[in-house]
């Protein structure tokens, strides 16, 4: 693959647009996103085949789609998703959607928590540590990010992640893996 050379313009991004998910029911997925997360549905089209394919405002211009496809094949935890039973595990396959964040504000984790649970929706918390916590179920001063997680009716992992800092160059702890499960050296992005 090649490198962009230091003389080149680099891509500038804004953000999430979309992503692009797939429903059971859409019906099922319009009732959840807009009466339980509170997210409006903003575009309905339909797709050649008799499919569909809606967007739900999650906030500064971003979406969660979905899609309906007639005769798609059944959600497969534990390959494409998320176990619903967390005991095993988050892992998921290549090319798979592990869970999809939505961004919110620190100050409205607690109630946002509330709100679920009051809405029947069963919600894991996990406050993101530096180490040598790395996570707890407690907040704490050293945790960056707080998150809770929960299903939607597809069985897609939802996070609402409250940043809690800023990244800095200290957050890069590790070499990434190859496909192996060795470290590779990390290569510097190229600055103009």
């Amino acid at each position: 693959m090649a490198k962009a050379a230091a003389s080149e313009e680099r891509f500038e991004f804004r953000g999430v647009n979309h992503v692009a998910l797939v429903a059971r029911d859409m019906a099922e997925t319009v009732e959840f996103y807009e009466n339980i997360l509170d997210m409006p549905l903003i575009m309905s089209v339909g797709i050649p085949g008799g499919g569909q394919h809606f967007f739900f405002d999650c906030g500064n211009g971003a979406t969660i789609a979905f899609f309906w496809f007639k005769d798609a094949p059944p959600e497969a935890p534990g390959i494409a998703s998320q176990h619903r039973d967390r005991s095993k595990g988050a892992k998921t396959a290549h090319g798979s959607m592990n869970h999809l964040a939505v961004d919110i504000d620190p100050k409205n984790f607690d109630t946002y928590l509330e709100r679920l649970r009051s809405r029947g929706v069963e919600v894991s918390v996990i406050n993101h540590n530096d180490a040598p916590l790395e996570h707890s179920i407690e907040f704490t001063e050293h945790s960056w990010i707080r998150s809770m997680y929960f299903f939607d009716p597809n069985g897609i992992k939802l996070e609402f992640a409250a940043l809690l800092r800023e990244f800095n160059e200290n957050d890069i702890l590790m070499a990434p893996f190859d496909a192996d499960g060795n470290p590779v050296e990390r290569r510097e992005l190229v600055k103009n």
